[in-house]
């Protein structure tokens, strides 16, 4: 008797049942390798736009930004020694010349077009036509031939003035560069985007084929032969076992597939955040930096001439050193383009924890927060940078003072260690907050992620990049209304505190 279900012919057609099966998983299997070589292709690009690409156009557009500042910063150097004829501000003007020709240097490294080369040998020219007039008015003041001196400053000034606009031209060809840049990954998005869908579509359309197939060739005969027999038992020729193995082959992929296409999502995001801190960047240096430079000049001015008790040389120091924290925000938010570069040596973390505290003891008074600090002994030495590591504490020490503010708060900071598959070395923060929302709590540590309505969203990302360099990891529990608690963990080394 002929069995329901043949692999060999089919009256309903010229092909037989295994012939279609094989076709449709063929060609599902045939267009998955394809849509996976070509996703990886397009991964390829993507990594390199962000690992490479990126990368040097935001060093190239920040080396121009530092050569204008470089240029910017030789000014009233002159002005200031025929007022005072102190020939320390003559000392000063040799160093930011030789500030500016490192710039120089480096911009010609970095110059790609033309166009770029082009502007970098007139600013080099116009640069040496300059210092040799200001080296012979800077020869008449020290003869004392103040009046020939100041005939040629307009002239000099003009010049001045002549390359500054050189260095902004060149700094707006970075920055056409940079655009162009952007402009690329929006088309490979695009493009990636609309393979996706054709690769869904196509996709779908042969798994619904050999769905029907599979149900109208096999599902049915075979309930019509369990229902006969009683058992659906093949040991030969098991085409639902082969089916099924070919499915679960195809359920991988798609899986693959699937990851892939999630990295590329995660690399065009983080793409686009690099094009936006860069152009965030750019605008920063201009509204703080150059101003910041001005203000330190002229305190450095000031600190010499002006006689001071004691109360008022504490009030211009403590101004001082704000205005430096400022310059060190700034430079670190400019920095988060590209990995910190750090300086390793052996510390102790405790000897972190109690650096942060003294410099933040006025802060946490002015937001009227107690911090206990539970320790039991100093915790043993490790690999790392102190200045990074404190700003790392400051950044959640503060983040815990502003989600207090507006009542007395309360913070408690543990140390300790954690035995995994090395000594870490822990350091908990522990506020009395009202917790982070939980919809944001996976997303807390992405960049441009905050609960703060003035925030930038940068300072845990830095902090967790910070911690992540050092080997080690932030954690974070919070409960609405509890309160949120980070837990640093660093690896500890061999050595203990003071040995050599």
């Amino acid at each position: 008797m002929d069995s329901p279900v043949s692999g060999t012919s089919d009256k309903d057609g010229i092909l037989s049942l295994r012939s279609r099966l094989y076709l449709s998983l063929g060609g599902i299997l045939l267009l998955m390798s394809a849509g996976t070589g070509i996703m990886a292709w397009y991964t390829r690009t993507l990594e390199n736009l962000v690992n490479e690409d990126i990368p040097r156009s935001i060093a190239a557009f920040q080396s121009a930004e530092a050569l204008e500042t470089a240029m910017i910063n030789q000014k009233g150097f002159v002005t200031y020694y025929m007022q005072d004829r102190d020939p320390e501000w003559l000392r000063r003007l040799g160093e930011y010349r030789r500030i500016f020709r490192e710039k120089l240097e480096d911009a010609k490294s970095r110059a790609r077009t033309p166009a770029q080369k082009d502007l970098i040998r007139e600013i080099d020219k116009n640069y040496q036509r300059y210092i040799l007039m200001k080296d012979g008015v800077i020869d008449h003041y020290v003869s004392g031939r103040f009046q020939e001196g100041q005939e040629q400053h307009p002239e000099i000034r003009m010049l001045f003035f002549r390359i500054i606009q050189l260095c902004e031209d060149f700094k707006t060809l970075q920055a056409h560069a940079l655009s162009d840049l952007q402009e690329n990954v929006r088309k490979e998005t695009r493009q990636v985007r609309n393979l996706t869908l054709f690769i869904l579509l196509i996709t779908s359309a042969l798994v619904f084929v050999l769905g029907m197939e599979i149900s109208r060739q096999i599902l049915r005969p075979l309930r019509k032969l369990a229902q006969a027999t009683g058992a659906m038992n093949f040991q030969k020729g098991n085409e639902v076992n082969a089916v099924s193995r070919g499915v679960q082959g195809l359920i991988r992929d798609a899986g693959e597939a699937s990851r892939r296409l999630e990295r590329s999502r995660e690399n065009l995001e983080q793409a686009e955040r690099m094009v936006m801190v860069a152009r965030l960047a750019a605008g920063m240096a201009h509204s703080i930096r150059n101003p910041l430079t001005s203000v330190k000049m002229r305190l450095f001015s000031l600190s010499r001439s002006l006689k001071l008790d004691e109360d008022q040389r504490e009030d211009f120091d403590v101004i001082s050193s704000e205005i430096n924290h400022i310059d060190t925000i700034v430079q670190h938010f400019l920095e988060f383009s590209r990995p910190p570069k750090l300086k390793i040596q052996s510390i102790c973390p405790s000897d972190v924890v109690d650096q942060a505290l003294t410099l933040l003891k006025h802060r946490l008074a002015s937001y009227d927060v107690t911090v206990t600090l539970n320790r039991k002994e100093e915790l043993p030495q490790i690999a790392g940078d102190p200045e990074q590591l404190k700003e790392v504490l400051v950044n959640l020490i503060e983040n815990s003072c502003q989600a207090m503010e507006g009542r007395p708060g309360h913070m408690e900071i543990s140390e300790g260690l954690e035995n995994q598959e090395k000594p870490m070395a822990r350091i908990r923060i522990h506020d009395s907050g009202p917790g982070i929302p939980a919809d944001l709590l996976p997303r807390i540590f992405d960049p441009f992620v905050t609960t703060k309505e003035d925030g930038t969203g940068l300072g845990l990302s830095i902090a967790n990049r910070i911690i992540e360099n050092h080997g080690g990891s932030i954690e974070v529990r919070s409960v609405p209304g509890n309160g949120t608690t980070f837990d640093i963990l660093l690896p500890c080394t061999d050595r203990k505190k003071g040995e050599a």
